[in-house]
């Protein structure tokens, strides 16, 4: 059996047990939906896209020391998901450990999950305005891709923070770009930008670099959510719109972020239409990994991320149809 088949037959079979076992305490919307997906693994429909689990998901288990990062692979796959999207925080020292690292591959292997991405914090701004700080920032995310190359990720994921102005931060951020992208390309690794706040939530800016930047490795993680142009006091006080941000980036799109925070009676997610956005991904013509990352505090991280899972499914099978 072929690694794809049979990531796609152990999925397919843990989601079926999740749902078995949760049908007699969910309510009838929660029923309806888990009857969905129960007939779309029954008449094995498969979805056109892939769902991974974004480590940030679960950020109060492994920050509160209740859950290891080695855990990670078993975790997600008791949750239904095929991929593995790591947070650089939750192994900091261990880029370089290859001992740590095998043991992260035979938990993924042991799992049949596949580890996808590494995204990348605290290592450095890629569109500081002084040139000495930026290569600094270039050359502290060298051990990432390296690490992303020995667990057999395809990318790493990075922020493009640090300008202080937005023409001159988008210089510099194409300047960090292009190094890294050709160290990169080197590990056969993608780099690609997520809108994470800053100028970085103004999709047109980042689109822009991107075009500039014009590299084959070199693309973009699209987030339902993270389009925060500015920050407010308790809120956010000027907001990108998330639609057209995710049109403007999906042509760049190596991986998906399927950002969700709160979910109504329907089991809908309350600030974002993922049918509208999935829409918009499969009419792009994605079909790579779409990964969980779940933010809420009204659910616990698992109910979260459950709760997720089964809106991306039900949708994607209304958009598979």
């Amino acid at each position: 059996m072929k690694r794809r088949q049979f990531v796609n037959t152990t999925a397919k079979s843990s989601l079926a047990l999740t749902f078995l076992g949760a049908m007699a305490c969910k309510e009838q919307s929660k029923k309806e939906t888990s009857e969905v997906v129960e007939e779309a693994i029954k008449k094995d429909e498969a979805l056109f896209f892939q769902i991974s689990l974004a480590q940030w998901s679960l950020h109060r288990a492994l920050k509160s020391g209740e859950m290891d990062n080695l855990e990670f692979a078993a975790k997600a796959k008791s949750l239904g998901c095929e991929g593995l999207e790591y947070v650089n925080q939750f192994f900091g020292d261990k880029a370089k450990d290859t001992a740590y690292l095998n043991q992260m591959n035979d938990r993924a292997k042991s799992e049949g999950v596949e580890n996808v991405l590494i995204m990348i914090d605290g290592e450095g701004q890629l569109a500081d305005a002084e040139a000495k700080k930026r290569l600094e920032a270039v050359e502290n995310h060298y051990k990432w891709v390296e690490a992303a190359n020995y667990l057999g990720c395809h990318s790493i994921r990075v922020n493009i923070g640090g300008g202080k102005e937005m023409e001159e931060a988008a210089k510099a951020g194409i300047d960090s770009l292009q190094k890294l992208s050709e160290f990169a390309a080197q590990e056969n690794i993608n780099v690609i930008v997520e809108n994470h706040g800053g100028f970085s939530s103004n999709a047109s800016w980042v689109a822009g670099i991107m075009e500039k930047v014009d590299m084959e490795n070199c693309g973009t993680l699209p987030d339902f959510g993270n389009f925060c142009i500015e920050r407010g006091k308790d809120s956010c006080a000027e907001e990108y719109d998330r639609y057209k941000g995710v049109k403007e980036l999906l042509p760049y799109a190596k991986a998906i972020s399927a950002k969700s925070h709160d979910f109504n009676a329907e089991g809908n997610e309350t600030h974002t239409d993922f049918l509208k956005m999935m829409k918009m991904v499969k009419d792009s013509g994605y079909k790579g990994f779409v990964g969980i990352e779940y933010e809420g505090g009204n659910l616990s991280e698992e109910k979260g991320i459950i709760a997720t899972r089964d809106l991306l499914i039900k949708v994607g099978k209304q958009l598979s149809a």
